[in-house]
């Protein structure tokens, strides 16, 4: 059965940064399962992470745009074809995890046949890996435009300061129906230990739940090394509702 995380948050929080480290996390703990890297922000900087410039997108997929890696097989059906053309567009990044980029996604009520089969589609991609990941733009609404999955566990990536905690708090109210039972939870990035209280007495207030500060040299990947990230992911993943190692 395939468990679902999200990464949501504003720009620049450090989404994609702790989306690799939960990466790390999931192979320390699950060596042999398998893991999909979805990267739904229209930066596509987790795909820029790996060092893959991608132009091979989901939405080139739809708009006809793809350049496509092989020679289209003849006499299939639309479905088929879909179905063929997202294969021919994931990355393998390592053993046993890949990744795919979705960039400009369709509005939900768009009735074109290519927009449901696409939808189709994605979902038996998603149910073949144990761990899928996505990387969001903002909230789990711009997610749930591209595949209509539910979400195990939403993690909301939040600066240190009170504007973006409020701002944690509006995207939490905005992706709560899309989440499993209500399963977000917050990140804290770049947290002083000085303003520990304080940032915990502001999410209290805005009835948040932090389950993880990082502190605030740890978000860096120029300077810092990600195992430490992985470590203070480590002390909250039993929080989480994905599976647990005994």
């Amino acid at each position: 059965m395939t468990s679902t995380i999200a990464f949501i948050g504003k720009s620049g929080s450090g989404k994609t940064t702790f989306t690799r480290a939960f990466v790390r996390l999931l192979r320390n703990k699950f060596p042999n399962s398998s893991i999909l890297l979805v990267d739904n922000d229209l930066s596509l900087e987790l795909s820029d992470s790996f060092g893959i410039k991608t132009r091979n997108t989901i939405y080139g997929i739809k708009s006809g745009k793809h350049e496509y890696r092989t020679g289209i097989p003849e006499n299939m059906s639309k479905q088929e074809f879909i179905e063929w053309a997202l294969e021919d567009i994931i990355i393998s990044v390592d053993e046993n995890i890949d990744l795919i980029a979705s960039w400009f996604v369709t509005p939900k009520d768009c009735i074109c046949p290519s927009t449901r089969l696409m939808r189709d589609s994605l979902l038996k991609l998603v149910e073949r890996y144990d761990f899928v990941i996505f990387d969001c733009e903002y909230d789990l609404k711009y997610l749930n435009l591209l595949v209509d999955y539910p979400i195990d566990e939403t993690i909301i990536v939040s600066l240190c300061s009170k504007n973006a905690l409020s701002l944690a708090s509006k995207i939490a109210e905005s992706s709560s129906k899309y989440a499993i039972n209500g399963q977000l939870g917050v990140v804290v990035n770049k947290v002083e230990k000085e303003k520990l209280k304080e940032i915990n007495d502001i999410a209290k207030s805005l009835e948040l739940n932090i389950i993880a500060c990082v502190e605030k040299s740890l978000d860096d990947l120029q300077r810092v090394d990600i195992n430490r990230i992985t470590e203070s992911f480590e002390a909250m993943y039993p929080r989480l509702n994905l599976p647990q190692v005994e």
